[in-house]
């Protein structure tokens, strides 16, 4: 199982995928290997990665019309074909990268995308305070859908905060997975 948080932390909400993937990072153990990546905005980079895959969950803000906040479960397959750029240019990668494998032949890996409706996408390096509320439960799905496809997990004795995490986003110095 791969996780990748994609997303560009210089978007305030839209780098909500790089900040889970750091907060379960540092803060969880998984009972069965798990690889944790930080994506960021690498798109079309990242096709030797899902290549080498056969199941990832992809971790990023989703733009769709709905309340801020709101987490949706998409395959990745369903959204293949629709040029999805609504979130920014790091998604359009994704995609079609999974599009570039199915038209090679190769195997195509199951993935889900688990997004959350952004609230604020603009120059900040931050999460807006919708997004920080809903933070938790958003862990709680990734946990979720772990936990569903039999990766059990246990909290790390040291918590690293949400906060801790920007923070460390923030400094130039300090590295976030």
């Amino acid at each position: 199982m791969l996780i990748l948080g994609i997303g560009n932390i210089l978007q305030k909400d839209d780098g909500l995928g790089i900040y889970a993937a750091s907060f379960l990072n540092a803060n969880y153990m998984f009972l069965k290997p798990v690889n944790i990546i930080n994506g960021g905005v690498e798109g079309i980079h990242l096709l030797n990665v899902i290549e080498e895959n056969k199941h990832i969950l992809i971790l990023d803000s989703i733009e769709l019309k709905d309340e801020s906040g709101s987490i949706y479960a998409i395959p990745a397959q369903e959204l293949s074909g629709y040029g999805l750029n609504n979130g920014g240019a790091h998604e359009i990668g994704i995609i079609q990268c999974m599009d570039m494998l199915e038209l090679q032949g190769k195997e195509v890996p199951t993935a889900m995308v688990l997004g959350i409706v952004p609230s604020e996408v603009t120059f900040d390096i931050a999460l807006s305070e919708t997004i920080s509320d809903a933070f938790d439960d958003y862990i709680s799905v990734v946990l979720q859908y772990l936990e569903k496809h039999g990766i059990q997990h246990s909290k790390n004795t040291k918590q690293t905060s949400l906060q801790e995490i920007i923070d460390r986003a923030r400094d130039p110095s300090r590295k976030m997975i």
